[in-house]
């Protein structure tokens, strides 16, 4: 903590990378982890359901788990998105990049965000585009429907879709501009986001994660311990 401590003080452009585990501290599962969504029982497994051609053609039993499992709209925001937004705020970080989709940053406070796997709060009409909330999305009680009679789909990158390409460039280039970069919450398994990574050429590479990753051994700086815990001990 006290080697954090330090180098935050001494950062002048920090990024903050993170995953699943920067929300299960607000209650919202990861997925690998023991008792993540990866390891529950479902009639299709959760990497099938969400994805892109089970969404089209199983449009029902998609919105099932989405809504059960994925839209957790009571969930508030922890020690780790609270403290990221006072460091935002006092200038010390340059932006959040997040594999979440859960929109607890920005909730938190944060203003720069990258959401490299979408939002559950934008959903839109495949028909004619109109805009809905996530609030409206679980309202619905089943599949649903636009007001024209479109089906409506979250913002978010399931399986078989493609990251927004002005988001990945925005996030590589706050990367590369970085002199500390900070990773959360995450494997490191999932491709492409976890190979942006690479891209860092700055002082300082820190890793908090509760489990190794195949990252460790790259990093400056390696604490295993839960995100929310260490952040919160961050003084700024």
């Amino acid at each position: 903590m006290k080697t954090l401590q330090q180098i935050i003080d001494s950062s002048d452009r920090i990024v903050f990378f993170g995953g699943a585990g920067v929300s299960t501290e607000s209650g919202i599962p990861d997925f690998r982890s023991q008792d993540g969504l990866y390891n529950q029982k479902y009639d299709y497994p959760p990497e099938t359901i969400i994805s892109h051609s089970f969404f089209m053609k199983h449009t029902e039993e998609f919105y099932r788990f989405y809504c059960d499992k994925m839209l957790a709209l009571d969930a508030k925001p922890n020690a780790a998105h609270l403290k990221l937004a006072e460091m935002e705020e006092k200038g010390k970080l340059d932006c959040v990049i997040t594999q979440n989709i859960d929109g607890l940053h920005q909730k938190a406070g944060s203003k720069k965000v990258y959401e490299l796997h979408g939002s559950v709060h934008r959903n839109y009409c495949m028909k004619c585009g109109k805009a809905y909330t996530a609030e409206q999305v679980k309202a619905a009680g089943g599949v649903p429907k636009c007001e024209c009679g479109g089906l409506i789909k979250p913002d978010v990158v399931l399986y078989e879709e493609q990251l927004d390409a002005d988001c990945i460039d925005k996030s590589i280039a706050a990367i590369a501009a970085c002199d500390t970069l900070i990773i959360a919450g995450t494997s490191l398994t999932v491709y492409p986001a976890a190979g942006f990574v690479r891209y860092f050429r700055g002082n300082d590479l820190v890793l908090i994660n509760r489990d190794p990753t195949p990252m460790d051994s790259e990093c400056d700086l390696v604490i295993h311990d839960s995100v929310g815990k260490v952040l919160g001990e961050i003084k700024v």
